[in-house]
């Protein structure tokens, strides 16, 4: 059940009449180019393409982001996260341009526009390769669209109505020569079809793309090509009506030489009514025009927003900050689905078994981590995402967090993973299909909500006086949860087993995945960075309850907020004399190996001395979270030693920015299983070095025996982190999951524009 508290948006906050600019975006980040409705019933238009005749059958049809089909780099240029965007896409040898922009206007969101450009990727190419374009439409229900076909399998334009869209019109206008108006030669197939699915749209079109014909431009000779059969029956629709309520699939292929321009043009027939001049169609110039001035205007907001031209910094950095921005703001979607997830149960380790239930039907808003791996929303990547496009568009934030808060089950639990549809559920593999209610995650949301109170802007604090109750049962349920072994201590629920072929057990939960916990997971554990999170939480609700002026509230959470804040409390529970640092508390030995062991492979051997309870030797962003959440005095006996580890090159200190795990730790670098390679063992991460690289900020600007020490870290940490960035984004054209603390390479899934697009706030200072 959902949580009964009222929502943080309106019940109708994504309909076309309360944001009609919203309602059409690239809410689609798993595929290379298409757009959606903010609906549970959305429609959706999409591109796919294909490179005629360079390899023997079915050429390679791109439509969806993947790590390994050899596309790219690939990335927004610009994108302002609701009207305009331009993404350029490297696929061997062509370059293709997908731009976009949108007009208001009418009841139902106004009209859009794309222009897709495509080009040799090198000038003088001789042999200029053929390719087909595939623009298509899909509708998910009840919504008609009519074809009006032309000559040769040439759509004239497809119109159609939905009660959310009323009357509208998509019309593929003819290609033309890239920059002009010069119109070129285009051979058309086409295919009408029922719905298949739309995790089945790639394959589909593959398996109709068996037919050959001839592409026979005025004065040349002709090339054969494989088409789409180019009938307009409506296909696969058989005598019992199967096709019937389950939506319709339009696709229109159109082919030709390289280089070229195709336009698809939306027009919304409530733009057309009421008003006393026509509207001028979006097209040729006029699009042209449009495409301009929104490049323009993003730049010169772009620059007032971050000022990296005024700090100084190469256009090269400049580019690589617009680039990030971008991506992060292309890679916003639009979800909606049920969940699957299992109830709490009573005993943690019970045998009692207990099936995946559906969650309720919700809707989510929200940026992902990555468009190739992660195209789904992700809740403590979501908070880093939020302080990026926070400072860029707070409405975009205010949509995105109110979002994530309608998805609170009646305890105040949210998924750490959303897999809404059957889209995002045909991209995860199974075992993280299912959500558990036991598990939480880092609240980084309250990120965001904190720097919403720090600016006090009204709009900000009236949406922050709705969320407020959905906030807080949030919390309570993370503090009452998560609560460990002794009062003011917690413990992550989740981690994984012993299992004798693991290293280390994980914990997903955490965010910090194979971050070393103790050897022996108990329920005696004291997790460190879990009772900082929670110290912050409580600060920044006790914060917002005094600035509502909830008082019972803010008398609740005052004395929490005091005694995690007390440092005693603290060093009592965490500070480890023999370590010289903060750690975590458990059942643990340091005398744990793989080995091999035929025929299992390698299995873990547990040697002397054997597991008791002690403070974790584990060196590493762990270690650091009392200073990266400023939990410290700035007078603090322990901001020393903190310091000392963070910029010692034997431990945390790289030339490339932190890295997760000390050099000196046995579990630096070391795999966790035989098939689980180190992810959070030594490699340099962004979104804790924007945390360390703030923390540093912070203290470099307060009174203390470390502010000199701070503020110089901070320059040199700054310049470590974002030159690293910038190189390895200048060379491979993409931002990174993580980064190689031996070399700076870029390492993990790319393109990773979600919390790594956090280098655009380290370039311009703000924390």
């Amino acid at each position: 059940m959902l949580h009964s508290a009222p929502p943080a948006l309106p019940p109708d906050s994504s309909s076309p009449t309360v944001a009609p600019d919203l309602f059409w975006g690239t809410y689609r980040p798993h595929v290379y180019f298409g757009m959606k409705t903010r609906s549970p019933q959305p429609l959706l238009t999409g591109l796919m393409w294909a490179q005629q005749g360079t390899t023997p059958g079915t050429p390679k049809l791109r439509h969806t982001c993947e790590q390994g089909d050899g596309v790219g780099p690939y990335g927004w240029e610009f994108h302002d996260g609701v009207s305009f965007g331009r993404q350029h896409i490297q696929d061997g040898a062509l370059r293709l341009t997908t731009e976009f922009v949108k007009r208001p206007g009418g009841q139902h969101g106004g009209d859009w526009s794309w222009r897709v450009t495509v080009e040799p990727q090198a000038s003088g190419t001789s042999a200029l390769p053929l390719v087909s374009l595939f623009f298509y439409v899909v509708t998910d229900g009840k919504e008609v669209l009519v074809p009006e076909v032309g000559a040769k399998g040439q759509l004239k334009f497809i119109s159609g109505h939905t009660s959310e869209l009323g009357d509208f019109r998509f019309t593929l206008l003819a290609p033309t020569s890239p920059g002009d108006t010069t119109p070129k030669y285009g051979s058309y197939n086409v295919f009408w079809s029922s719905n298949p699915g739309l995790p089945l749209l790639t394959e589909m079109v593959k398996s109709r793309l068996n037919n050959w014909f001839q592409h026979r431009p005025p004065g040349a000779s002709p090339e054969r090509y494989l088409g789409l059969p180019g009938s307009l029956k409506w296909d696969d629709r058989g005598p019992s009506g199967q096709g019937q309520g389950q939506g319709q699939f339009l696709i229109q292929q159109v082919t030709l030489k390289v280089p070229f321009s195709v336009e698809l043009v939306f027009e919304s027939g409530s733009a057309r009514t009421g008003g006393s001049q026509a509207l001028e169609q979006l097209a040729g110039s006029l699009l042209t025009h449009a495409l301009e001035s929104h490049a323009e205007a993003f730049r010169e907001r772009f620059e007032k927003t971050f000022r990296l031209k005024e700090k100084g910094l190469s256009p090269e950095e400049q580019a690589l900050g617009q680039g990030a921005l971008s991506g992060l703001l292309g890679g916003i979607g639009y979800f909606y689905g049920q969940g699957l997830v299992l109830p709490d149960m009573e005993v943690e380790g019970s045998e009692q078994k207990v099936d995946p239930v559906l969650f309720p039907s919700v809707a989510l808003f929200t940026a992902v981590p990555s468009r190739s791996f992660f195209p789904r929303g992700f809740l403590w990547d979501e908070g880093f995402h939020q302080l990026v496009i926070q400072r860029w568009d707070p409405r975009l934030t205010r949509e995105a967090i109110g979002h994530w808060l309608g998805l609170l089950n009646a305890n105040g639990w949210i998924g750490r993973e959303q897999v809404l549809g059957d889209e995002a559920r045909a991209r995860v593999p199974s075992e993280f299909l299912v959500q558990r209610t036991a598990h939480a995650n880092p609240p980084t949301l309250l990120l965001p909500v904190a720097h919403m109170l720090d600016g006090g802007d009204p709009a900000d604090l009236a949406f922050l006086r709705r969320a407020f109750p959905r906030l807080r049962a949030w919390f309570s349920w993370l503090h009452h949860s998560q609560a460990g072994p002794v009062p003011l201590s917690y413990r992550w629920r989740g981690r994984d087993p012993a299992l004798p072929t693991l290293l280390n057990p994980k914990t997903l939960p955490s965010g910090l995945d194979d971050y070393p916990r103790a050897s022996h997971p108990s329920a005696s554990e004291r997790h460190l960075d879990l009772r900082c999170w929670v110290a912050l939480g409580s600060r920044v609700l006790m914060r917002l309850a005094e600035q509502l002026g909830e008082a019972e509230a803010a008398a609740e959470l005052g004395p929490l907020a005091a005694s995690l804040g007390a440092e005693e409390s603290l060093d009592e529970l965490h500070w480890a004399p023999e370590l010289g640092v903060f750690a975590d508390f458990g059942n643990h030995t340091k005398a744990v190996q793989l080995k091999p062991r035929p025929p299992q492979g390698l299995m873990r051997v547990v040697g002397r001395p054997h597991p008791h309870l002690q403070y974790v030797d584990a060196l590493g962003y762990v270690s650091l979270f009392p200073f990266l959440l400023r939990l410290l005095d700035p007078n603090s006996p322990r901001l020393g030693p903190m310091l000392d580890v963070l910029a010692d090159r034997r431990q945390l200190w790289s030339p490339f920015g932190l890295r997760s795990l000390a050099a000196s730790s046995p579990f630096y670098s070391q795999r966790n299983s035989e098939h689980d390679p180190p992810y959070w063992r030594g490699a340099v991460w962004l979104n804790v070095n924007y945390l360390a690289l703030g923390a540093l900020h912070y203290y470099g600007h307060l009174e203390g025996p470390h502010q000199a020490r701070a503020a110089r870290l901070h320059g040199e940490l700054r310049a470590n982190l974002v030159g690293n960035v910038r190189r390895q984004y200048q060379a491979t054209g993409f931002l990174w999951e993580q980064y190689s603390d031996q070399d700076g390479r870029g390492m993990g899934c790319r393109p990773f524009q979600g919390w790594t697009s956090l280098v655009l706030l380290a370039m311009a200072e703000d924390y």
